[in-house]
């Protein structure tokens, strides 16, 4: 059987059923093929399940330092089963307004498997999806297009000596339902992936240990950034190397338990997840069968996301960019403007933000301190302490700060935050990064009194050299 669309998204995951609407409301005929669930890792094991789980880690927290509150502390009770249990009702809730979403602007959705076809007699160019199912009795289709979107995503990335095993190691997706928290756990790499998870497990009361090989973790953000999500994460009891890179020999799975030497020291560990990043999901899409160039996993675009195919596009974790579900969203409306003639403006990466959803909240934009300095780019580190804020005192005593980067001219050139609301402020500055607006310009904002956003203004006051609060 053949279905004819304008356009064709493979994946239905964020960035993918973003692109299908946009594309829809620029009038094309739009078919979305997802061969697992709609909303992809970020709805379904990424982004907002993790967020679920560290709000409920943040509520413990608070109950076990409620005197910081002027409030009775209590070491709370909890099951797993019930926090996994509201981690499933918002994502259910959530996939539920996705195929609303899609009814609404009249996309079609198929549950199956796409594969990305050669020139045939569906069509004379390479592109035509063909759709296979799991039921073998239900017939596979051939959707004919005029254009193809690859949206399939990423998996976790494996060891060679570590395989995910879903019982001793984990992938991330594996600990979206690990009903039994293990007594200890180790977390090879320490990056966003791991450090948010080691909130999560050291919360609900594991004894957690972090085996990063870079010299810091969060290896792509500044030092004191990292060093500030170190301590925090110490204090709180998690054990954290870094510098340490694993091998084979030193690496021992048994049935209930793995044996990792870490140095020159041997340690035994209930369960180990394995957090060293991801892998872009295009082995078996078909594309040997065209001229999409793909190096080392990822699909080579150009600014518009177009391929070395004119008419095949790719966004999101499949191709190069930053793997952050706003990137692939920003991705997918300029690959949709692109296919209908509407002249988007490009993506600048250096006005992404990128968030880690520790405690303290983390939250960074543009080139760290480090790369400006790798690049000989002249600028000035402006930094000051949320103590210096009100709000920011009440919220949680203060504790972060803010660090702006400017040229010698007044713009901005990136920016990090270490804090309560770190997550949200960087919004602000993104807007503002966009919008080229200058340190002054920040000082001139008129910011609503008390809240944590004041730091901003006072930030922009800093580099100007008028800093009223410190």
């Amino acid at each position: 059987m053949t279905k004819n669309y304008d356009t064709v998204v493979i994946g239905g995951g964020t960035g993918g059923y973003v692109t299908a609407i946009k594309l829809s409301q620029l009038g094309h005929e739009v078919a979305v093929v997802e061969k697992s669930s709609l909303g992809g890792t970020c709805l379904n094991k990424g982004c907002i399940p993790t967020k679920s789980f560290l709000k409920s880690a943040d509520v413990i927290n608070t109950m076990k330092n409620a005197d910081l509150y002027g409030i009775t502390p209590q070491e709370p009770s909890f099951e797993m089963a019930k926090i996994i249990g509201r981690k499933d009702e918002i994502v259910n809730k959530m996939q539920n307004g996705i195929k609303y979403l899609l009814d609404k602007n009249k996309v079609d959705v198929y549950e199956g498997t796409a594969t990305v076809l050669g020139p045939s007699l569906f069509s004379p160019l390479a592109g035509a999806v063909s759709v296979s199912y799991e039921d073998e009795e239900k017939e596979s289709e051939i959707l004919v297009n005029d254009f193809v979107v690859i949206a399939a995503g990423s998996k976790p990335a494996e060891l060679p000596f570590m395989p995910f095993d879903g019982k001793v190691i984990l992938s991330s997706d594996d600990l979206m339902y690990l009903e039994e928290i293990p007594e200890k756990i180790a977390i090879v790499g320490g990056g966003v992936i791991g450090v948010e998870f080691a909130t999560v497990l050291n919360a609900f009361g594991a004894d957690v240990t972090i085996i990063e090989a870079a010299a810091q973790i969060l290896p792509t953000e500044d030092k004191d950034v990292a060093q500030a999500v170190k301590k925090s994460l110490a204090e709180s009891g998690v054990t954290i190397h870094t510098g340490v890179k694993l091998s084979s020999e030193g690496v021992s799975i048994k049935d209930d338990s793995v044996s990792l030497t870490i140095g020159a020291e041997e340690a035994v560990f209930d369960k180990a997840v394995v957090a060293i990043g991801r892998k872009a999901n295009t082995d078996e899409l078909g594309l040997q069968n065209t001229k999409v160039k793909v190096d080392n996993g990822v699909v080579e675009v150009n600014e518009f996301q177009q391929t070395k195919e004119s008419h095949i596009y790719a966004i999101g974790d499949v191709t190069s960019s930053p793997q952050l579900a706003h990137a692939a969203i920003e991705e997918g409306l300029i690959a949709a403007e692109h296919i209908t003639d509407n002249n988007p403006l490009t993506l600048n990466y250096s006005n992404v933000p990128r968030c880690v959803y520790t405690s303290p909240e983390v939250a960074s934009i543009g080139p760290t301190t480090e790369q400006l300095k790798a690049q000989n780019t002249k600028f000035k580190t402006h930094k000051l302490p949320l103590s210096a804020i009100a709000k920011a005192v009440i919220e949680d005593g203060g504790e972060g700060f803010i660090k702006l980067n400017v040229s010698p001219s007044g713009d901005i050139l990136s920016a990090s935050l270490v804090g309560a609301n770190a997550t949200e402020l960087i919004n602000q500055l993104s807007l503002a990064k966009f919008m080229d607006a200058s340190a002054l310009e920040l000082s001139s904002a008129v910011f609503a009194h008390p809240s944590v956003g004041e730091i901003i203004k006072e930030i922009g006051l800093d580099a100007e050299g008028i800093a009223i609060h410190v």
